[in-house]
């Protein structure tokens, strides 16, 4: 049998996939599983969103479109951004992609060479290092200190950059951890990578949903207006509960988009012009609905926090944004993997370890605030039930 290539055997995947496929194996088995594995909003998408696909399906659009995007998607991004980041880009510096994700693997594909360097946080999403792999290059991790409230600070991002560093990986609101970078901290990185001649790939999928009012949004990109070093990724999918429509926008450099465009058009060719009208009416329809989803999980945040500090063993920072906490589990004497486990078939709780975001992440777990406050409080119940007997047994 002929093998696989090398890069195709570094080629791991979302680990939050495979607790999702063994939660739903016990499931099949009758056990209830509570599940916050994953940064799946409960919410279905809003309506006046479904029916804008609904009215293109039956117009007709249903062909191809340009893989850079529709006409119309670009100038309502535009405008957008106009809006929540004081400067209006130009239409030949907005790509649509199937989904934030891409993103990630399109920027790398066409500003890193294989063997160059991406810095990322540490933890940070898996798709970074996935991506990074994918396409020959190197991560270099840089440490989120819980000390400092898990924001990436620039002293610690200067100590990693080497010759070969092409691009940084900046993500705030942060997955894993929900923590929220200063504006200051973002641009000090910001004149980091321009001082070295970096680019910076800012991942902004997060920026609807900040809840502490002293850490307004800020972004790399208001500094350089995405014509020099920055791109932007952004999608639909947490801030519209759009998880399963597959729809980012890409902002940057209009020789970066233009490449990044004619990479997705051979590998995708486009996005459907529905699922792009669908986009429209979420950036310039009635926002009420969204705004109910971020108060919702503003209190579902809070009562998952106190939930977790009530736990014997167990402690939580406030995160600032997204939709995930990251508690501290060091003090039961679990690693993250085995409290992983032990939640799951000793408590019905489906939560990722610490370490399915890179190394720093031993010592911890995430939890998706993405479920009801009723299964909040009983996943916290089942925990605590489950670490009382964990801790007897033990004495």
């Amino acid at each position: 049998m002929t093998t696989l290539s090398t890069i195709a055997s570094q080629i791991d995947g979302q680990p939050m996939f495979k607790i999702l496929d063994e939660a739903l194996r016990l499931e099949r088995e009758g056990k209830e599983i509570l599940h916050f594995e994953l940064g799946e909003p409960d919410f279905d998408t809003p309506r006046n969103i479904v029916d804008s696909a609904i009215k293109s399906l039956r117009d007709g659009e249903t062909h191809y479109t340009s893989s850079m995007g529709l006409y119309d998607f670009r100038l309502a991004a535009q405008q957008a951004t106009s809006f929540s980041r004081h400067f209006t880009p130009d239409i030949e510096q907005i790509l649509v992609t199937p989904g934030a994700n891409s993103i990630i693997y399109l920027a790398i594909k066409c500003l890193v060479n294989p063997e160059e360097e991406v810095i990322i946080p540490n933890p940070g999403f898996p798709t970074y290092y996935t991506a990074i792999k994918a396409c020959g290059a190197v991560a270099v991790p840089v440490e989120l200190k819980e000390e400092n409230g898990f924001r990436l600070q620039p002293k610690d991002l200067q100590k990693c950059i080497t010759p070969k560093t092409k691009l940084i990986i900046l993500n705030t609101p942060s997955n894993p951890t929900g923590s929220v970078m200063f504006p200051h901290e973002i641009e000090e990185v910001a004149h980091i990578a321009k001082k070295h001649n970096i680019f910076l790939l800012s991942d902004e999928i997060y920026s609807r949903l900040i809840f502490d009012e002293n850490k307004p949004f800020f972004s790399p990109s208001f500094l350089d207006h995405c014509k020099d070093r920055t791109i932007i990724l952004n999608g639909f999918s947490k801030g519209f509960a759009m998880t399963g429509w597959r729809l980012g926008v890409a902002i940057g450099p209009a020789q970066v988009i233009e490449k990044m465009g004619l990479l997705l058009s051979t590998i995708i060719s486009c996005v459907p012009p529905f699922i792009q009208r669908a986009g429209i009416d979420a950036i310039k329809g009635d926002q009420q609905e969204i705004q109910s989803m971020k108060n919702e999980y503003a209190m579902r945040k809070k009562v998952l926090v106190d939930g977790l500090n009530s736990l014997p063993g167990v402690s939580c920072i406030e995160p600032d944004g997204a939709i995930y906490a990251f508690p501290n589990i060091t003090k039961t004497g679990m690693s993250s993997d085995e409290f992983a486990n032990f939640a799951l078939h000793k408590a019905g709780v489906a939560l990722l370890a610490g370490t399915s975001f890179g190394s720093a992440g031993e010592g911890f777990v995430r939890m998706c605030y993405v479920n009801n406050t009723h299964n909040i409080n009983k996943a916290i119940a089942n925990i605590k039930q489950a670490l009382g007997e964990y801790y007897e047994k033990r004495s």
